[in-house]
Formats: structure tokens, sequence, C-alpha cells
């Protein structure tokens, strides 16, 4: 098929509608879904359009339908816990699988740091937001609020109203998991180290924790430790723990960058990782893989977690009737060294 071009050598939508035999209204209404045009011909607009090779224009396409087709990820998480080793961790691998799935719905994904969340979502121009493990009275939903802006979060907010969409990344149900881990493994004096914020990851370990302490007869020892602290504030958090309390054999620390200063905590205390002390932690990301030894630690799939949420942001942005909470597959436990005692049935070192 042979359609004429403009002057700048691109197919324009005058094209399009000559090669398809339609008026210019009808293929923009049939590609911006609009008006009423019969679905046999919407189908053949669309094929012409990608044989003569027509893309539309972003920016006359923002003017006509009012939005900008962008969606934000943003969070109020310290760089400290959203990041790592090169900026790499939480945080760059919810927006690597957010970003995948915007685009295939023809959004494009803006990537909030989040140590400048707050300032930067004033001026930007998105139709909506992902929060990220927001906190309590968290600063970036109030600013999505301000602006009358939807959003979604990955992780509930506490306190947030009944009808606030979320997608669930179980908070309990992951440290449940492994204290049954350090469990199998010989722990019987486990310790608790989370971030000392009112994030749900935070908030359900420690209530998690409490509960299952209380039914195995455990002594319920948990602190908490300043999530802008990073590694140094979880080894200055363990080396406490393990001075007033000597006989822990386990440590839950469960911001990655807490654990990895937990880590040398105790080995600074003389003890070894994990004849004397086991050391777990949340999220199975770079720190927990290069960490020495490495980290047991649970698969969070984020990758799903982060394209539910974008869906559950595009549907609400539709009008669609979506559900409020969406859950991510359940946490799977990634067995590692810094835990290892023992030698179980279908344990898979990861």
């Amino acid at each position: 098929m042979t359609a004429s071009r403009s002057a700048a050598g691109q197919p324009t939508i005058s094209d399009v509608a000559r090669a398809a035999g339609v008026s210019r209204t009808t293929v923009s209404h049939a590609l911006n879904e609009r008006g009423r045009v019969d679905p046999r011909t919407r189908e053949r607009i669309r094929k012409v359009a990608a044989e003569i090779g027509y893309h539309p224009n972003p920016r006359a396409q923002r003017l006509r339908r009012g939005r900008a087709n962008a969606i934000a990820l943003a969070s109020s998480m310290p760089v400290a816990v959203a990041g790592g080793p090169s900026r790499l961790g939480f945080y760059m691998e919810v927006a690597a699988a957010a970003a995948e799935r915007a685009l295939a719905h023809d959004f494009a994904l803006v990537l909030v740091p989040p140590a400048q969340s707050a300032a930067g979502l004033q001026s930007v121009d998105i139709d909506g937001a992902i929060v990220v493990e927001p906190d309590e009275g968290d600063v970036v939903v109030a600013q999505l609020r301000e602006r009358g802006l939807p959003h979604v979060s990955l992780g509930r907010q506490v306190a947030a109203p009944e009808d606030a969409p979320y997608v669930d990344l179980h908070g309990g149900l992951v440290i449940e998991r492994l204290l049954d881990h350090l469990r199998e493994q010989g722990a019987r004096r486990p310790a608790l180290i989370t971030g000392a914020s009112s994030r749900h990851s935070a908030v359900d370990a420690r209530a998690a924790f409490a509960r299952v302490a209380a039914e195995r007869g455990w002594e319920p020892i948990s602190v908490t430790a300043p999530e802008e602290g990073g590694e140094q504030a979880g080894y200055d958090a363990c080396a406490a723990l393990l001075e007033r309390h000597p006989q822990i054999d386990a440590v839950c620390a469960m911001v990655d960058a807490l654990a990895v200063g937990a880590v040398r905590a105790v080995k600074d205390s003389g003890r070894t990782i994990p004849g004397d002390v086991m050391v777990v932690t949340r999220y199975d990301g770079i720190r927990a893989k290069t960490c020495e030894p490495p980290l047991t630690a649970a698969d969070l799939w984020l990758d799903r977690a982060a394209t539910e949420a974008v869906e559950l942001l595009l549907g609400r942005l539709r009008g669609e009737d979506t559900a409020t909470v969406v859950r991510a597959p359940e946490p799977r436990i990634v067995p590692r060294a810094s835990s290892l005692r023992l030698t179980s049935p279908g344990l898979n070192p990861g």
C-alpha cells in the first residue's frame, strides 16, 4: 500500500484517511478511541496506519485529550533504604517493571527520586502516581491529594482511608515465613530490627513478630533504627542488641541496608554467622546477594507487584470499577549462607 507523505516525509492523519478511504475525523476517532466508529472500520484504520508508518503526535494528543499520558513513581523513603550500591535497589526494581508495563499502555513513567519526592511532584505533568511504601501521613500522598491526582500505593498506607487503593505486599506474612525458616535452622532466641517509620512493612513486621513470639514462648526482642541512617544505623542497633541480649541467636533486620550493618556488628562482636547468630532480611535485592555472607531474604515478586500497581492506577484513570486491594504473589524465602545451619529436604539456596 502506498500513500502520499507530508513535506517532512512522515505520514499524516490525512495520508491515513486517503489510504483507508475515510474522513480525517473518522481516523482521529478510531485512533484515539473517541466517537462511534464501527469496530471493523476502527481495526482497518489501525492496520492502515501501521502499514504506512503513521505515529500520532504526542503533543497533539496531549492537547486533544487534556492529559499527559504519564504517571509518576514516587516515594518518601530515604535513599539509604530505597537505593543501594550504585543507587540500585528496591525502588529501581519497581521502576523497571512499572515503566515497561506503562509503556505497553502508551504511558510514560516519570521517576521521581525518593529524596526529592515531596518537591518534585509539584510541577511535573502527570495524570496520576504510584507511591511506593507510603508512610503514615505521607507527604507525597498529601501532595497528590492536594493536586487532585489519582494515586495507588505499592504496599498499604497505615491509617489510610478504607477505599485507598493499594497492592498488598504481605508485610506480616514475610516476617512469619522468615521466622519459620529461622526456627527450622535451630533459632530459639531471635530478635527483630525494623525501620523507625510507620510504613506497613515495619508496622506489620512488629505486630507479626510479637504474635509469633507469644505463640512460641520467645522473648519479644525488638528494636527500631532510623531508616535514613542506612547501614550504620543497622550496625548500631544490632551492636546494642547483642550487648543487652547476648543470648540472641538470630536477627531479622527487615530493611536490607540495616541487615548489612547488622552483619558487620555480629562479626565485630566476635561471633560467627550463621554459627552463633543467623541474619535474614526482607528484600532479596543486590545488597542481600552481595553481602558477605550472602543474606537469606524474601522474594517479594516486585516485578509482578509493580505491574499490578500500574494496571490498578490506569484502571482508575479510565474510570473503571477497580478493586481496592490487589494482592501480589505471596513471598518466597530464598535461603543463603547467612542462615543455613542445617540441611533440609527441598531447601535450594539462592
